[in-house]
């Protein structure tokens, strides 16, 4: 008599649920485990924020536009689907903070803005001298309460002051989460801070014995391998390689799950369509919104609905290079919320990213809104480029138009790691444990929003379903 499968529906077709999907798989071959696999995407694509145009020789990209190079499960997952070959570093260069109108050098041997050497600190224009004494109190400050969440703001601004906060810390820090840091979660964030605070007291001497190779830096205009990495053809070619390597009878697209409820020991799922299907485990790599949407019956999701989200747009420019009179040495800058501008950064990717233009083209990509800055996000088009083209030209001598512009809207995309997330989470999975076996989260909501952390969470959960599916006895 056949072996009866056992069916697992992931939810959510973004690189959390194209990994699981993948890594299910694999274990299915490998160990030729009695298992079905259902991936159920809403829209009409897989990869969610992996988007990528090309046009006219440039390769932009709509959501992320690299990853960390030491973080290793994205390198792994490449060598799996035979991109590793198309893997490249970002060049390195120099990075500004806009602060009162003035483009002001990333001072030598900060990290994340955190001073590590006191010669550029002391001598950088991006803070007053009252700035720089109360910066030097992290020296006799006592650490932190041990164990307790705080605000990322609340943290760096009694060891360093407001000045350095706001000038350098916040726009480096609240630009990859696009949020407020007076809101966002130091554990869920940057526990490596509260970690190093805790063993040095101070974090600027901490920051300094923990990362020893930061005072034997190379020469500024010697040629290093950048911190990032990137697929020379777009990270949407990573996200349409896994899925070129899973079974297209696996993949259901197109497809909203609208409820799903426990019965005995399986799930019913019911689809916008009116269909239905059941399953024996459920990997949901959803936002938080729609998971708790999805599990509306289970009380003890509803947190999940209090959790912000940030919107956020991309405006990609593509000009000839004369179009660029004041060109400048570096790869990009941040904006201090403090300065009169609509948007939070920019980055020179034709020089970041050599890849991605034309030989004779610049490459300039702007990014606008963040918490409590969001309505740029609805204007039109043409509002937005006029905007975006007015606030470089404050800093650029820019002549002309430029050849196209590609906006990428991004509507409640960004998850808010706000203070006590970590306790908040540990709590919903607990009850899940115990309520819901057998069903799993992944993705951008719940443990870490860069690409290798959706792709460490979906590694997981894949885990969490062949440990749950061995116990039960059905494999």
């Amino acid at each position: 008599m056949a072996e009866e499968k056992q069916k697992v529906v992931i939810i959510g077709g973004g690189i959390a649920g194209l990994t699981s999907a993948f890594y299910l798989q694999k274990k299915i071959k490998e160990n030729q485990l009695p298992i079905d696999i259902q991936l159920i995407e809403a829209s009409h694509r897989l990869g969610g924020k992996l988007q990528t145009v090309r046009r006219d020789g440039f390769t932009i990209e709509r959501g992320p536009d690299s990853f960390l190079a030491r973080k290793t499960s994205m390198i792994r997952l490449a060598k799996e689907v035979g991109m590793d070959d198309q893997l490249v570093h970002n060049s390195t260069g120099k990075s500004y903070v806009l602060v009162n109108n003035k483009l002001h050098p990333m001072p030598g041997g900060s990290i994340m803005g955190i001073p590590t050497e006191i010669g550029p600190f002391i001598t950088t224009g991006l803070f007053s001298i009252p700035g720089k004494l109360r910066a030097a109190a992290d020296f006799l400050l006592p650490r932190s309460e041990a164990g307790k969440d705080q605000a990322l703001g609340q943290f760096f601004r009694r060891r360093l002051g407001n000045e350095v906060v706001e000038n350098l810390i916040e726009p480096l820090l609240s630009g990859i989460y696009a949020g407020d840091i007076d809101q966002l979660s130091l554990m869920s964030t940057f526990p490596q801070f509260y970690e190093v605070e805790q063993k040095y007291r101070s974090l600027i001497i901490g920051m300094k014995k923990s990362t020893p190779n930061q005072a034997k830096q190379p020469v500024q205009n010697k040629p290093t391998k950048g911190a990032f990495l990137t697929f020379k053809t777009g990270l949407q070619s990573f996200a349409e390689a896994i899925e070129a390597k899973l079974d297209p009878h696996s993949i259901l697209k197109g497809h909203k799950v609208e409820k799903i409820t426990r019965m005995n020991s399986q799930y019913r799922i019911f689809l916008n369509n009116g269909e239905e299907m059941t399953a024996d485990c459920v990997i949901a790599a959803t936002p938080h919104q729609i998971t708790q949407s999805m599990f509306s019956d289970y009380r003890f999701f509803d947190p999940l609905k209090t959790v912000p989200s940030t919107s956020v747009a991309t405006v990609a420019m593509a000009f000839p290079k004369e179009a660029i009179k004041n060109d400048i040495d570096g790869t990009g800058f941040v904006v201090s919320r403090n300065s009169d501008y609509s948007i939070t950064a920019c980055t020179w990717t034709h020089k970041k990213w050599a890849h991605s233009t034309p030989e004779g083209k610049v490459l300039l990509r702007c990014y606008v809104g963040r918490a409590g800055d969001e309505t740029i996000v609805d204007l039109s088009d043409d509002q937005i480029n006029k905007i975006v083209l007015d606030d470089l030209k404050k800093t650029m001598d820019i002549t002309m138009n430029p050849d196209f512009s590609i906006i990428s809207r991004w509507k409640n995309a960004m998850p808010q790691y706000t203070v006590g997330h970590k306790q908040r989470l540990a709590t919903i999975l607990e009850k899940m444990k115990q309520e819901l076996p057998g069903v799993f989260l992944a993705g951008a909501s719940y443990g870490g929003v860069g690409v290798p952390d959706c792709i460490d969470q979906g590694e997981a959960a894949v885990k969490g379903v062949l440990e749950y599916l061995k116990i039960k006895g059905a494999v």
